[in-house]
C-alpha cells in the first residue's frame, strides 16, 4: 500500500510513535502466540501456588451495571466481552477470504475448506467414542477438541518456517478461517439453550446501523463503537453467545476499496484498515487476558493430575486434539486431492501437510471456550476439560515442531540445490516470503 495506516483515521486519536512501535510489534505472529503462553502459564502457576485463592477471587470479582444484566464476574467479561473483540477480527478475516481471498475460488479453497471439515469430524468422532459409555452428559463436550487456535498454531509455524514453502502458511491459515467459521457455527447452534427473540430482534437494529456505516465507508469511534456495543448487549441478552456479536459485526465491513476512494493510492479496504488497528489490542489484550481467567487450574499435584486424566472427558479430548486433528485433517486432504484430481501447491509435499495438521492439535482458546459452555456450572468437569486442552495443546505443539523442524531441514536442502535454477535473485519463487 502507497498509503501508510498511520495516516488512516480510526478508533484511535493519532499515534505517538511509542505507540505505533508497540503496535507494530503486537501484530506480528509470534508475538501473539507468545503473550497468549505467557499468560496461560501466569495463571496456571498461580491457580497451582499457595496465593491460588487470590487468583480465583480475582477471577470471580464481579463489575457491571446490574440494570443491563451485565453484572458478571471478571472471567465472564473476558469470555464474552474481550473475546467478542478476537472474533470480530475472525469475522473480518472470514469476510476478506470469501471476498478476495483463496476461499473465493472454489477449486483452490476446496483442500483447506474439506481439511478443516476432517479436523472436525474425526476428533469430535474420536471424543464420543471415548465418552460415549462415561454419563453425566460427558458427550456434550464433542466439540471441545474440534477447534484449533490460530494464534498458537501461526506462532509456531512462523518461527520455523525460514525455508518452508510459503504456500503452507497460506493453507494453514485458510484451514483455521473455516476452522473457525465451524466453531462459530457450533457454538451458536449446538451451544445456546434459550433464545429470546425480543432482544436478537432488537440487536439486528444496532446492527443493521453498524452495517449501513462501514457500507458509507464511516470510521469514526464515537458513531462505530456504541452500534457494536449495543449489538454486543442485546445479543448477550438473547441467549446466544455474545461472540457472535463480534463476527457478525466483522462480517458488515467492506474488503473491497470504494470505486469513490480516488484510485489506487487510496489505503487499503475498510476490512483491513479495521484488522490493522484493531488486531494489536485483540492478539495483545483481549485474547492474553481470556487466557489468564481460562487457563487457571488447580491440578493438585502429580496425584490430582493423574486423577484427572482418569476422566474420559481428558482423555477424549487429548485423543481428540493430537490424533484426531492430525488423521482428520490430512486424510480429508488426501481424499479431496485424489477425489477431485486437486494437486498441492507448488513446493508442497504429503508430508508437509502432515506436520501443519499435527499443528491443528493446538485447540486452547476457542477449545476453553466450548469447554465452559458445554459444562455451564460443573466446576470439576470444567478444570478436567482445562487440563485436557493444556496436555493435548502442548503434545500437539512438541510433534508439530519436530516435524515442522524435520520438513524445514529437507526444504533448506532443496532450497539449496535449486537456488542456481531460479530466475528471482537466487531465490526459487516458492519460498518467497512478503
Amino acid at each position: 500500500m502507497s498509503r501508510p495506516f498511520a495516516n488512516l483515521p480510526l478508533f484511535s486519536p493519532g499515534s505517538w510513535p511509542e505507540t505505533s512501535r508497540i503496535a507494530t510489534i503486537l501484530r506480528k505472529e509470534t508475538v501473539g502466540g507468545i503473550l497468549l503462553l505467557i499468560a496461560a502459564t501466569v495463571a496456571l502457576v498461580w491457580a497451582n501456588s499457595p496465593w491460588s485463592d487470590m487468583y480465583y477471587e480475582i477471577s470471580d470479582f464481579t463489575v457491571g451495571p446490574e440494570s443491563l444484566h451485565l453484572n458478571m464476574p471478571l472471567s465472564l467479561w473476558a469470555a464474552d466481552g474481550l473475546l467478542a473483540i478476537f472474533f470480530f477480527v475472525v469475522g473480518l478475516e472470514l469476510k476478506r477470504e470469501f471476498v478476495a481471498g483463496d476461499l473465493r475460488d472454489p477449486r483452490r479453497a476446496a483442500l483447506p475448506v474439506m481439511a478443516a471439515i476432517g479436523g472436525m469430524l474425526v476428533p469430535a468422532a474420536i471424543f464420543v467414542a471415548i465418552t460415549l459409555g462415561a454419563g453425566d452428559g460427558a458427550t456434550h463436550g464433542w466439540a471441545i477438541p474440534t477447534a484449533t487456535d490460530i494464534a498458537f498454531a501461526v506462532a509456531i509455524l512462523a518461527v520455523i518456517s525460514s525455508h518452508l514453502p510459503l504456500a503452507l502458511r497460506t493453507f494453514l491459515l485458510t484451514l483455521a478461517v473455516v476452522d473457525d467459521l465451524l466453531a462459530i457455527t457450533v457454538i451458536a447452534v449446538f451451544y445456546t439453550d434459550e433464545i429470546n427473540l425480543a432482544y436478537l430482534g432488537l440487536a439486528l437494529i444496532p446492527l443493521a446501523l453498524f452495517a449501513l456505516a462501514v457500507q458509507r465507508r464511516i470510521r469514526a469511534w464515537w458513531i462505530l463503537i456504541p452500534l457494536a456495543v449495543a449489538t454486543w448487549a442485546l445479543l448477550h441478552q438473547s441467549g446466544i453467545h455474545a461472540t457472535i456479536a463480534g463476527v457478525a459485526l466483522g462480517l458488515t465491513v467492506p474488503v473491497l476499496r470504494s470505486d469513490k476512494a480516488g484510485g489506487p493510492d487510496a489505503g487499503p479496504g475498510l476490512a483491513e484498515h479495521f484488522e490493522h488497528r484493531i488486531r494489536p489490542f485483540s492478539a495483545g489484550f483481549a485474547v492474553p487476558v481470556f487466557a489468564f481467567f481460562a487457563a487457571g487450574v488447580t491440578v493438585g499435584g502429580i496425584d490430582g493430575f493423574v486423577n484427572t486424566l482418569t476422566d474420559p472427558v481428558a482423555i477424549g479430548i487429548i485423543a481428540g486434539l493430537v490424533v484426531g486433528k492430525a488423521v482428520g485433517i490430512t486424510g480429508a486432504s488426501y481424499l479431496t486431492a485424489k477425489v477431485t484430481r486437486t494437486g498441492l501447491s507448488e513446493g508442497l509435499r504429503w508430508l508437509d501437510v502432515a506436520a501443519v495438521a499435527l499443528l491443528g492439535g493446538i485447540g486452547f482458546t476457542v477449545s476453553l471456550l466450548i469447554g465452559e459452555l458445554a459444562f455451564v456450572g460443573d466446576e470439576t468437569r470444567i478444570d478436567h476439560v482445562k487440563v485436557g486442552v493444556l496436555v493435548g495443546s502442548i503434545v500437539s505443539a512438541l510433534l508439530a515442531t519436530i516435524a515442522l523442524r524435520i520438513r524445514n531441514r529437507a526444504h533448506r536442502e532443496l532450497y539449496e540445490r535449486q537456488t542456481d535454477d531460479s530466475d528471482n535473485d537466487g531465490i526459487p519463487d516458492v519460498y518467497q516470503h512478503p
